[in-house]
């Protein structure tokens, strides 16, 4: 296991070198200067679009606006916020918060121009139904003669869209906050017996189809969201002396890397910091790597900007906010250099710190929501994989591997199954951002002819 695990660790760390770096945060910058700033400037549409004043029924799709978004918010609201941030800290300190921030704003754009991208080209399974995704504008937009690039995407989703990390950090919060204070020996067998509990729930849901699934998220995301922006909240008040101390340090600490504990990176540990930032960024929402364009191109819409705009809000909702929240009660409880804890676990310290006894069973409420509907939006990202490789009638396979490979992230390491999906999410990054920066001037072309076409209807 030991052998597997440092494979593993190696194949994470060559896939996320510089080459991706640049394609990531100088692609999304890239886009970011090319589209003039687009996803700052029109946020108020996009928050019109997303309360369904613009919905038509008539549209090509399936599920709404808001839909998507909770859909693709399900997959990135979860361990990414509470588990993600908790393990940037405690490699980074608080800098690495800085860096996923950047992540983040340069994700806006990504996202903007990913999503437009799943509704422009959207094209069609073996079933002729209406499909959205890297796969489907890879070949619908640059030709068939991009099609291995659409596989490659394919396969590495496969991987990539798993729910081992999520599992295996639900069931460490089980243990941590529930199991273990009660006297409960936990082991392999516990964890097989939570493993096993997760595959009943979430069976019931991922094989109804696309249309339960984001019924379900968009009920369960928004109430928890709430939830624990309150108990963040809460604890900021309590410790508010501290909080403007701990703000500033995320500024200082990201270009000194006072704090930072891991490999140094293009010759030092601010290079070190900005990487592992990013990388907790990126899979926190995901901007770029090419899963939430396969939700986005589902929506009943046949305005590509307007879903664009929709998406753009994913990253902004997700890092700059869920994202920030979480690292504060880190930094300011002051667990992240009291305790060795890692993960999801470092998280339940800081609410156990100030909120004495009901505190991590509120956490453990979020995390339980957070991660079930995370597994609920991943089979499906699986699925249209696996539809585009074999066709639609094979696609439901994919969920049977799926449901196996909960029982293995529930009973492995947290840095093995951490390291696979970095690893795969690199990999499906490169065929999204290379596809998406060379349509990206179809984009720009697509959003003037939006705005005029709007002008035009408000002047009616």
């Amino acid at each position: 296991m030991e052998q597997l695990n440092q494979i593993i660790s190696d194949f994470a760390s060559y896939a996320w070198g510089l080459p991706l770096l640049l394609l990531l945060i100088g692609g999304g910058l890239y886009l970011l200067i090319f589209s003039r700033f687009l996803p700052f400037r029109y946020l108020g549409h996009a928050f019109q679009v997303l309360r369904g004043k613009y919905n038509n029924p008539n549209d090509a799709g399936e599920i709404t606006h808001f839909q998507a978004l909770t859909t693709a918010l399900s997959s990135t609201i979860g361990m990414g916020n509470i588990a993600g941030v908790a393990v940037a800290i405690s490699i980074g300190g608080p800098g690495a918060v800085f860096w996923m921030w950047i992540s983040a704003i340069v994700g806006m754009s990504t996202k903007f121009f990913t999503a437009s991208l799943a509704i422009m080209y959207r094209g069609k399974d073996s079933h002729g139904n209406i499909q959205g995704g890297p796969m489907y504008f890879i070949v619908e937009g640059l030709g068939k003669k991009w099609k291995p690039l659409a596989v490659f995407f394919s396969l590495c989703g496969l991987v990539g869209a798993l729910p081992v990390f999520n599992v295996n950090q639900l069931t460490q919060a089980i243990n941590d906050i529930l199991l273990e204070p009660n006297g409960v020996a936990v082991g392999f067998n516990s964890n097989l017996i939570i493993g096993v509990v997760l595959v009943i729930v979430t069976s019931m849901v991922i094989l109804g189809g696309l249309n339960r699934i984001s019924k379900v998220a968009s009920k369960m995301v928004p109430s928890m969201v709430l939830l624990y922006f309150v108990l963040v909240l809460f604890i900021l008040m309590v410790n508010i002396d501290v909080v403007p101390k701990y703000f500033l340090m995320i500024f200082t600490d990201a270009f000194t890397a006072t704090n930072f504990k891991g490999d140094s990176f293009l010759g030092g540990v601010v290079g070190g910091l900005i990487l592992l930032g990013i990388r907790r960024g990126a899979f926190s929402n995901e901007a770029g790597i090419g899963t939430a364009p396969m939700a986005h191109g589902a929506t009943k819409t046949n305005e590509p900007v307007r879903e664009g705009l929709v998406a753009m809000l994913g990253p902004a909702i997700d890092t700059l906010v869920v994202c920030t929240l979480t690292a504060l009660a880190i930094l300011v409880t002051g667990v992240w250099q009291s305790t060795n804890a890692n993960g999801v676990s470092l998280t339940a310290s800081a609410f156990a710190e100030a909120m004495p006894g009901i505190g991590t069973y509120l956490l453990l409420l979020c995390i339980t929501v957070f991660s079930v509907s995370s597994l609920f939006s991943y089979s499906y990202y699986g699925t249209k994989c696996m539809s585009f490789l074999f066709g639609a009638d094979h696609k439901h396979y994919y969920n049977y591997l799926y449901i196996a490979s909960i029982i293995m992230g529930a009973t492995t390491s947290l840095a093995m199954m951490i390291n696979l999906i970095d690893g795969f999410f690199a990999l499906m990054a490169i065929p999204t951002m290379t596809a998406t920066l060379i349509l990206a001037p179809r984009v720009t072309k697509e959003i003037k002819l939006y705005f005029r076409r709007l002008e035009n209807e408000n002047k009616q």
